[in-house]
């Protein structure tokens, strides 16, 4: 187990801390709202802390849970504290309400983040096709993952199996476009009758 760092305080950094806490890892929280960050903290417990925003964060692992909006300007503002760490982006790139994409066609949230984040810093696609609620249930569920680094996916995999997930490397960074566009097609499908508990998998037959 390892730390693991979590920047943001909202719904997915309380499931995936949470989850994470509770399968051994320690958890720092860092936002730019330090009551928040603290609040976290308490909430997850099993030794969670709040590290400083802007800080060098303690994990190897640093997971971005901040809004799409606000995700290039954190890690542009952490700059080369990030120097050698795998970076998580959880984001979603959807409009305000869910039926497209904001970015262009080939490019994505993951790729701009890759740009902003220093030399030596790894990005990876993850989390993101997971609602936050459904993953605070603690059932298995299918973790669909992308990036560059065959070193970083590996990192990234091993955290999510810890977690009792099943990690599915869907290629490089590029694919981020593509597992962007699951965001829309979720909500779709649970706005749609199939409801909001749900989640996507893959079963291999044969």
């Amino acid at each position: 187990m390892t730390t693991i760092s979590i920047i943001g305080s909202g719904n997915m950094a309380t499931a995936i801390g949470t989850r994470a806490a509770k399968h051994g890892h320690t958890i720092e929280v860092m936002s730019r709202d330090t009551a928040k960050a603290h609040a976290l903290a308490d909430k997850i417990g099993n030794g969670a802390t709040a590290g400083t925003f802007g800080a060098t964060p303690l994990g190897d692992i640093v997971i971005v849970a901040v809004p799409y909006a606000s995700a290039v300007p954190v890690v542009a503002q952490y700059g080369d504290v990030l120097a050698g760490k795998v970076i998580i982006d959880i984001s979603n790139t959807f409009n305000a309400d869910a039926t497209a994409l904001v970015t262009p066609d080939g490019i994505s949230g993951a790729q701009e983040i890759a740009m902003a984040a220093p030399a030596g810093a790894h990005v990876v696609k993850a989390f993101n096709t997971v609602f936050g609620h459904v993953l605070a249930q603690g059932r298995p569920l299918d973790v669909l993952i992308a990036g560059d680094d065959a070193d970083a996916k590996a990192s990234v995999s091993a955290f999510i199996e810890s977690l009792g997930l099943r990690p599915l490397d869907t290629g490089d960074l590029a694919m981020a476009h593509w597992l962007e566009g699951v965001g829309p097609l979720l909500m779709g499908l649970a706005r749609h009758g199939a409801g909001f508990n749900i989640d996507l998998g893959v079963n291999v037959s044969g």
